[in-house]
């Protein structure tokens, strides 16, 4: 019982700080023009192959490493291996604090692209993309535009028309060759 009120407060805590956040001003970041560094955060409950978004090194021209994908699961087991990082309800900690080691090490870093690959709202995701560094955001119509810079309307499932629409439009801001 304790657990469950705790829990509520955690989320009523999150929604406050996911509030105030997004009335602030976003930062900018002194990165380059040109996509040289892509974060990609996915509902692995929603869309399950999340090895999809490294094709995205072929298709910009990057390097290998250029592109960090983390997962969100309402709910995993975390003595299982999984093939992308993964985070869920039980990591929000307060104050929008998601306690994660692989979300800690997502977070750390700035990227040129932030792809939200998630098409219902989600407080955890949404925390997520609040909180990730990135000079561009792009996600699908379903979302507040709060969240996106760029927006598309395809289905969830239709990576590829996803995927081929993004360099379109990057193509178009110079961002890519």
């Amino acid at each position: 019982m304790f657990n469950k009120i705790k829990d509520k407060f955690k989320r009523k805590s999150a929604l406050k700080f996911l509030k105030t956040e997004l009335q602030k001003p976003i930062a900018p970041l002194s990165r380059e023009p040109k996509i040289s560094a892509v974060a990609c955060l996915v509902d692995l409950d929603k869309f399950d192959n999340a090895t999809l978004f490294y094709e995205f090194i072929e298709a910009f021209n990057l390097r290998p490493n250029a592109v960090k994908v983390i997962g969100y699961k309402s709910d995993y087991d975390k003595n299982s291996p999984y093939a992308t990082p993964v985070f869920s309800d039980r990591d929000l900690g307060w104050r929008g604090e998601i306690d994660n080691s692989y979300v800690q090490e997502f977070l750390s870093r700035e990227y040129d692209l932030l792809v939200n690959y998630y098409n219902e709202d989600n407080l955890l995701l949404e925390i997520m993309t609040v909180r990730t560094k990135a000079r561009i955001r792009v996600g699908f119509n379903e979302l507040d535009s709060k969240y996106n810079d760029l927006i598309f309307v395809t289905p969830l499932t239709g990576f590829k028309i996803f995927k081929n629409e993004l360099k379109k439009y990057l193509k178009i801001l110079n961002e890519i060759d």
